[in-house]
């Protein structure tokens, strides 16, 4: 059930994995190409799950989500036909919703917060405004680094933020890393999304957590020698600008991909994943994830909805809208994703990504990359 953001605001105010990894994703690749997955009644804590969904009584939550409608809808309408239990929800952006949070204190009649990116998750917590989850069922399902260290969130699909290239003026043979393309051969053929935006500043996060500052400072500061034009506000004008001849390569996440594909099947795009040598750390992942928030009223039923968001059945709706990869081994991967290909992931711990995103941004500030 969706109201508008500001009708809502009004009202609810008034109201008072180590290298398994890459084995896990190589498997979920393989399982969807064979149109085969593991059924949720071979996880006993899939299965406990289910019975805590079955035993919650009818009634509500209430899901403040920065994520947009469309790609939420379709879950929490699954959801409700399978236990009777209604999901209100809010969207706006994720800096509006954590002041509303703030502000809202032990008023708030929201139970649980839904966002983009491991940094944005990590603020929210370093606010206060999530309390432990406690979950055996995510705890098996969810990898180590695509949760919090302190249990105060979990991921729930997955994108990668990778290389992509013309079809048409670049051979992939030339691609190798991200700081290869900080190379002379790249000079004037470059393309980046903004630094404002959190998704380059999680990336460049995790690379300081890899490489150490000084190291990714000249990787970025290479980056930014080699730009062909200005830092474009977002990854569809980066495609668009390799489309159009004014570059050749470009950072972009996945899924930006995806949706490009879908409307121009025979786009002259494709994607590269870089660091894949033995001794590379892999392509870097980001995520969309939940956290249940301190003054939730409804804690063993918002446990009940996270839970099941980790179900094969769950992650198939809600990566699958998005072109995203499920954050679940089992699941069965979206076939337009599967296409792409399969590769090592990064297994730095996601929780990284906020502590470094400042040092990052002021990386961003000395190198000029605006």
């Amino acid at each position: 059930m969706m109201l508008s953001t500001r009708r809502r605001h009004r009202h609810l105010l008034s109201a008072n994995c180590s290298r398994h990894w890459l084995a896990v994703l190589l498997v979920a690749l393989c399982l969807s190409a064979c149109g085969k997955g593991v059924s949720e009644a071979d996880s006993p804590a899939k299965a406990t799950a289910q019975e805590a969904l079955h035993s919650e009584p009818s009634g509500s939550l209430i899901v403040y989500s920065s994520r947009n409608e469309q790609l939420i809808q379709p879950v929490f309408e699954r959801y409700r036909e399978i236990t009777g239990v209604t999901i209100e929800y809010a969207t706006d952006k994720a800096g509006v919703l954590i002041e509303r949070l703030k502000a809202e204190g032990e008023n708030t009649r929201a139970d649980l917060l839904l966002t983009v990116d491991a940094g944005t998750l990590g603020f929210a917590a370093s606010q206060g405004l999530f309390q432990r989850i406690n979950s055996p069922v995510v705890n098996e399902v969810v990898p180590a680094h695509l949760r919090d260290t302190d249990d105060l969130w979990t991921g729930l699909s997955l994108r990668a933020r990778t290389i992509v290239y013309s079809k048409e003026r670049v051979d992939p043979a030339q691609l190798s890393t991200y700081a290869a393309l900080g190379d002379p051969s790249w000079q004037g053929r470059l393309c980046l999304r903004t630094s404002k935006k959190v998704y380059n500043q999680s990336l460049v996060a995790m690379l300081i957590s890899e490489f150490g500052e000084q190291e990714t400072e000249q990787i970025v500061q290479s980056w930014v020698a080699n730009l062909a034009i200005a830092p474009t506000s977002n990854d569809t004008q980066v495609m668009q600008a390799i489309i159009n001849g004014q570059c050749d390569v470009g950072l972009v996440n996945t899924y930006y991909f995806g949706r490009m594909q879908v409307k121009q099947p025979d786009l002259p795009l494709a994607l590269y994943w870089p660091n894949q040598g033995e001794a590379e750390g892999g392509v870097h992942i980001n995520l969309s994830g939940i956290g249940l928030l301190k003054h939730s009223k409804n804690v063993a039923a918002a446990k009940a909805l996270v839970d099941w968001l980790v179900s094969d059945e769950a992650q198939a709706i809600f990566a699958g809208v998005n072109q995203e990869y499920p954050i679940s081994s089992s699941t069965t991967v979206d076939p337009t994703v599967v296409a792409w290909g399969g590769f090592k992931a990064s297994e730095q711990p996601l929780s990284d990504a906020y502590k470094l995103q400042p040092t990052a941004v002021m990386l961003f500030d000395r190198v000029g990359y605006r």
